[in-house]
């Protein structure tokens, strides 16, 4: 049973050892042991080793060594990670006569920050020999003094401590005295000599005696004083205290004045002898009287300075009782005051390794700051803990005995919180506490982890045609939440491709102020709807960014006045000449005036108008407001002029509106020499040789045979052809137009380019027409006018409604000259397309009915001249449609290298017609020059 229970309790013990130990492993601290007065470099301890540090990482994470106090003492070889003293430690000088001694480094290495706690224990040696505070010790001693009478002596003392400490003392051998050692309470050891036979001052007046004081040390060492002992005559009795010794318990920071004792000793003798005078003995220490007084007469002690628990806890006071006798007797007493401990401290705190700013995305646990806490108290007193307010997003990790870690608790956002005051207070155990306050104030690093933002994903942006180049269109704003770099957002365009173009050749957008400009005039005519984004970056690292879209539509202005197209596949754009039989009725069609607008909606709508004629005189004719058809109001008589000239004034609906005059010539003839309608236009006096002219072989004959008129028609011709400038060679840019006609209408293609047309030799062709004989003529939509789509160009429901359409399919080859690039344009088949990006659809009230076209481009026919260009002339197979581009000639000169080659779909006959009646044709045109410029 006695076994087990030992059994038992030595397990206990073990794991008492085993969870200590565990705790000091936990703690991250680690001991040493030195020696006082080591050499410099003795070992002390593989500091890395024992640290679980490589000895790689040392420098790398800025391994230091740190004491609050002796930073100088110990260092740390970096190289092999060894622990050696560094300067001479002086165990007296560093902690007095403690019992524990110890010196404290704080291990500090960063990426990451950990600290290291080491006590490094100074061990005692005895290298101190006993001391006596003076030399000599003078004793006086009355002759009269029996024997066994006892007389203290000041001891010495050993700054050292423990066995090395402890002091044993001998006297010189002679026949008066011997040497009495005694231990009081507080184990200090009080020494006194014996009286051992009576001295005689008649035989010896003066004595001397050596005593000596050995420690406990190896070697022991010594140390000795001088004792010089007068013997005095007569006074028997000396002044005796109650006590020998008297101990006190005194608070600290107690006032002056103060009474701490009051002494009393009585002395057996009579008289003067037996008054009696209270001083402090030799041996009290300065700074002990600095402290306390006593007053002479009463024996009352009192205090007279400071009293700190903190500087010192016990004083010793030697007290002397005097008597007045003319050979004073003295009776000797102790009086011992503690002090007692009082909260009169606040703790004090120290924050290092403050590690600011802390960056958001700093991993939880990340160490911010270290903190080390002390008080001067002791006890409860001197006990300090330490607390966080606010609690979130930091705590504190106690890592040992008054040090704490302040860590990162929960994760930071500093769009949320830029900066946070945190208060750490310090508070000791005392009654009432006392507590220290540090406030921290922890700014929060920025990282890069917001995007910009607009404040919408879309903008739509209206903007009219022909605005200046730099113009202003809009501004975009995106906002970054991040700060500074991180913050600075930069604008810039998404680049891609519109049409044939850059983006960037359109519009740019600054890249700090984020205006959105228009590079180049916008055209409303080329480009409806620029669609773009624009991309927002901030200067993080890496770069966050994000895009809005933009959607810039360019509004139509009426920036495109009317423009007449010709009648005729030899007509030009001047005066429309008709022959006119007089036998026709009210209502009969006898001319059509053609014109388009490339502007839009309400800018395209065309509408004509007969202008009054000279002399105010009533025209038998009328033109259509929105067909452009001429027609008699009335049946034509004998009375009418055979020569009407008609102005008829096109306008757009614009505004303000555009307008352009067109001249209509018509010759009024008999019924047997009316021929059948035809639409020709003249080219005018600047293309005159140019003019191609289809005329009936009938009238040619008919007009042969007036032969006055055939004078007067050469006469005239001759007169227009010296006034005219020359033309020859004249070959330049001109303004294609897309032309669809119907029976009650036309319209335009209103993409339009500059390209020059010539074929070799010769002046600059002017219109490419295709006839077709078979169109029917529908009804007049003057009476009945309908409005426009103001979106005419992109409708659906128009083009779902058209009878008939066109799809381009076939290639022909358009060749630029020298050095230019072939263009290969699209032919025409009559599918039905769907609706694709290219198409063409009229305007409603430019007087198109159900024979409508529709353009596109195919697949195999890339646009390569631009949006919207048109070749000079469509091939149809079988199609009954008219279609010309008109070319408009400017006074730049012939490139003869410039040529049309057309498509391989011409018409056969027409080829094989024109190559037999060329030269027949030539004859007939001079001929017949003349009289067209008679009845013009």
């Amino acid at each position: 049973m006695v076994d087990s229970q030992r059994s038992t309790g030595a397990r206990r013990l073990l794991l008492s050892l085993l969870l200590i130990a565990a705790w000091e492993a936990g703690s991250g601290q680690v001991h040493y042991s030195v020696q006082e007065e080591a050499k410099h470099g003795t070992f002390v301890g593989r500091i890395a080793q024992d640290l679980g540090l490589e000895l790689a990482e040392l420098v790398p994470r800025l391994f230091r060594v740190a004491s609050k106090d002796h930073g100088d003492l110990l260092e740390v070889n970096l190289q092999n990670g060894i622990l050696f003293v560094n300067s001479r430690i002086d165990r007296e000088e560093l902690c007095g006569r403690r019992a524990e001694c110890s010196i404290h480094l704080e291990v500090v290495v960063e990426r990451p920050l950990q600290v290291f706690h080491v006590e490094v224990e100074v061990k005692d040696i005895n290298d101190n020999p006993p001391r006596f505070l003076r030399q000599e010790q003078r004793l006086f001693i009355l002759e009269s003094r029996t024997v066994d009478s006892r007389f203290p002596l000041e001891g010495a003392f050993d700054m050292d401590i423990g066995a090395n400490a402890e002091l044993r003392y001998k006297l010189n051998s002679n026949e008066h005295f011997h040497l009495d050692v005694k231990t009081n309470e507080e184990g200090t050891n009080s020494l006194g000599l014996v009286l051992t036979k009576p001295v005689d001052r008649e035989e010896t007046q003066e004595l001397r005696l050596l005593l000596i004081a050995v420690d406990g040390g190896k070697p022991e060492l010594t140390g000795t004083v001088q004792l010089l002992i007068n013997v005095l005559d007569a006074n028997d009795n000396a002044p005796e205290f109650d006590k020998s010794v008297y101990n006190v318990r005194l608070l600290e920071n107690t006032p002056n004045g103060t009474l701490v004792i009051k002494l009393n000793a009585s002395d057996a003798d009579e008289g003067i002898n037996k008054e009696i005078v209270y001083l402090f003995s030799n041996l009290v220490l300065d700074n002990v009287k600095s402290k306390f007084t006593i007053n002479s007469n009463s024996g009352e002690i009192t205090v007279k300075g400071e009293l700190d628990y903190e500087d010192c806890n016990l004083y010793e006071i030697n007290i002397d009782a005097v008597d007045k006798s003319t050979f004073p007797l003295t009776g000797h007493c102790k009086v011992i005051v503690k002090l007692l401990d009082e909260n009169d401290n606040t703790p004090e705190m120290a924050v290092t390794s403050l590690s600011l700013p802390v960056k958001e995305d700093a991993p939880l646990g990340t160490v911010i700051a270290l903190i080390s806490l002390s008080d001067r108290d002791s006890g409860a007193n001197g006990q300090v803990t330490c607390t966080l307010s606010p609690h979130v997003p930091f705590k504190l990790v106690s890592t040992f005995k008054n040090y704490y870690s302040l860590v990162l608790d929960s994760a930071l956002d500093r769009e949320s919180v830029a900066n946070y005051e945190v208060v750490v207070t310090a508070r000791d155990g005392g009654s009432p506490s006392l507590s220290a306050t540090t406030s921290l104030s922890m700014e929060v690093a920025d990282v890069n982890d917001n995007a910009p933002l607009f404040a919408q994903p879309e903008y739509t942006v209206f903007v009219k045609e022909n605005n200046p180049p730099g113009c202003h269109i809009f501004t975009v704003s995106a906002r970054d939440l991040d700060a500074q770099e991180n913050a600075l957002v930069s604008y810039s365009l998404v680049e891609r491709r519109v049409g044939e173009r850059a983006l960037s050749s359109y519009v740019s957008v600054h890249a700090e102020s984020g205006k959105v400009y228009a590079l180049q005039p916008l055209d409303h005519e080329e480009l409806e709807l620029l669609q773009f984004q624009v991309s927002a970056r901030d200067a993080g690292v890496p770069p966050l960014g994000s895009n809005v879209t933009l959607q810039v539509f360019v509004l139509d202005e009426n920036d495109n006045a009317p423009a007449l197209l010709p009648p005729g596949a030899g007509g030009g754009g001047g005066a429309v000449s008709e022959l006119v039989s007089r036998l026709v009725g009210a209502g009969h069609v006898v001319a059509k005036v053609r014109a388009v607008d490339a502007d839009s909606g309400y800018n395209a709508w065309l509408s004509y108008e007969l202008l009054p004629a000279a002399g105010g005189a009533r025209s038998p004719f009328r033109v259509g407001l929105y067909t452009g058809e001429v027609s008699t109001t009335r049946a034509l008589d004998e009375a009418d002029s055979p020569r009407q000239r008609l102005l008829v004034l096109v306008k757009d609906h614009g505004e303000p509106a555009l307008a352009v005059t067109a001249t209509v010539l018509l010759s009024l003839v008999d019924s047997g020499q009316a021929p059948k309608t035809s639409w020709r236009a003249s080219s005018g006096p600047a293309n005159a040789e140019a003019t191609l002219v289809d005329v009936n072989v009938y009238l040619i004959i008919a007009i042969c045979a007036v032969s006055s008129l055939l004078v007067l028609s050469l006469l005239l011709y001759t007169a227009l052809r010296c006034s005219a400038p020359p033309t020859e060679g004249a070959c330049g840019p001109g303004k294609p137009v897309l032309v669809c006609s119907s029976a009650v209408g036309s319209w335009s293609y209103s993409q339009q380019r500059r390209q020059r047309v010539c074929s070799g030799e010769g002046p600059p062709k002017t219109d490419l027409m295709a006839f077709s004989p078979s169109l029917p003529q529908g009804p007049s939509s003057e009476d009945n006018p309908r409005q426009p789509n103001p979106d005419w160009r992109y409708s659906a429901s128009l083009r779902a409604g058209m009878h008939s359409s066109v799809h381009l399919e076939e290639a022909g080859i358009l060749r630029a000259g020298p050095g230019g690039s072939d263009q290969q344009w699209p032919t025409v088949s009559s599918a039905t397309p769907e609706p694709e990006a290219g198409e063409v659809s009229p305007p409603v009230g430019a007087g198109v009915n159900s024979n409508s076209w529709t353009f596109k481009y195919g697949p195999g026919n890339p646009k390569q001249s631009g949006p919207g260009e048109l070749p000079d002339k469509f091939i149809i197979p079988g199609s009954p449609a008219i279609i010309s581009i008109r070319q408009e000639p400017t006074n730049s000169q012939i490139d003869k290298s410039d040529f049309i080659t057309f498509g391989k779909k011409e018409e056969t006959k027409k080829k094989k017609k024109k190559k037999k009646g060329n030269k027949t044709q030539e004859k007939k045109e001079k001929g017949n020059s003349t009289t067209d410029n008679s009845d013009q």
